[in-house]
């Protein structure tokens, strides 16, 4: 989330999809220090929310976040929800950025908006960026990803205040029904394969052996590293965490995990350069400093490629219906998200799970 250059428009409402002079002063209300007019650059390769680096005239920084413009799906783009978690997470041994403010002000933008505090480092989201860190640097990343999860499923929710976030329900199964209801709602043509793959997780999901905090989106895009060592500074994008079973965050990694000789499926391919640890790695390192057992791990890899495939339509769909929410580099195509359904029906032969 580096600062680059900002286009002469950012600072109108339909470049950035929010009153800056309202937000400033929205920002002063809460106490902190804002000098001058703000502008903000769009920033981050996610297609989800939006999100933008404000600066002010003695360039302090925050990230502010808010909902796609246009029609969304029931439960989805909750940064209200964002905001409750990190606030939640502040103090544990998970690190987070530290929340400066929410805001629901017609007056700002027709969403919720949330504010929270720039924090510096690397965020590998861009083949450049991957092609230019050191090998040495790329295995720490992948083993700090690793067991910063664990981290995370590691924390109280009791002490926390996040007990009652989310339904204690079986997790696959909860999953499977919002997902699917997501799948229903921005499906742009019929994919066969993906409804069979469905029906095979709904016939093969494991009991649930415990409850934690879930990121639900946790890869490499989605953290600040540091530059020096690779180490985790802050887990970004938790719109969608809730409670469920922790080995669905590792099954979730491990589909946004491609290797070196795996067929294309458009998934960003930072792990296939050299030095990055393959998947089995990761996992390792995540059970090792976890100390959970892997047996379901194939289960969750499946569900997390499914997943990715069912949110990437949905991607689709938003920026078909308004092309201003397509991040840089355009959404995905029909045929990346038939290649993940094509990955996913390949891990669940190799686990012998559609037997």
């Amino acid at each position: 989330m580096s600062p680059t250059r900002a286009s002469k428009d950012e600072a109108t409402l339909d470049a950035v999809a929010m009153d800056l002079v309202v937000l400033a002063e929205l920002l002063r209300s809460d106490g902190v220090q804002v000098t001058g007019p703000l502008t903000a650059l769009r920033v981050g390769r996610g297609q989800s929310n939006l999100t933008y680096l404000v600066s002010d005239a003695e360039q302090r920084r925050w990230i502010v976040r808010r909902p796609p413009r246009g029609h969304l799906l029931d439960s989805a783009h909750d940064v209200q929800r964002e905001y409750r978690i990190l606030s939640a997470l502040a103090g544990t041994q998970v690190p987070v950025p530290t929340v400066v403010g929410e805001h629901v002000d017609p007056r700002l933008a027709e969403t919720p908006v949330v504010v929270m505090e720039h924090v510096d480092g690397l965020v590998i989201d861009r083949p450049d960026v991957a092609e230019a860190t050191d090998p040495d640097l790329r295995r720490a990343v992948g083993r700090s990803l690793a067991r910063t999860l664990a981290a995370v499923h590691e924390v109280d929710l009791a002490e926390i205040g996040l007990l009652d976030l989310a339904s204690h329900a079986p997790y696959a199964a909860r999953q499977l029904k919002r997902w699917s209801r997501q799948w229903e709602a921005s499906r742009t043509r019929d994919v066969p394969d993906l409804d069979r793959l469905t029906e095979l997780l709904r016939r093969t999901m494991p009991p649930q052996q415990e409850l934690t905090l879930v990121h639900g989106d946790f890869h490499v895009r989605n953290v600040i590293v540091d530059p020096s060592t690779g180490g985790v500074r802050a887990v970004l994008d938790w719109e969608l965490s809730t409670l469920g079973d922790p080995l669905a965050d590792i099954g979730s990694l491990l589909a946004y995990w491609p290797e070196a000789g795996d067929p294309p499926s458009g998934l960003f391919a930072a792990s296939t350069l050299p030095g990055f640890i393959d998947r089995r790695e990761l996992a390792d390192t995540y059970l090792a400093a976890s100390g959970r057992d892997g047996a379901d791990l194939d289960y969750w890899h499946v569900l997390g490629l499914w997943k990715i495939a069912v949110i990437s339509e949905g991607v689709l769909r938003r920026a078909l219906d308004d092309p201003r929410n397509a991040a840089d580099g355009g959404p995905p195509t029909p045929d990346l998200i038939d290649s993940l359904v094509d990955r996913a029906w390949r891990v669940a032969r190799e686990a012998h799970l559609d037997r």
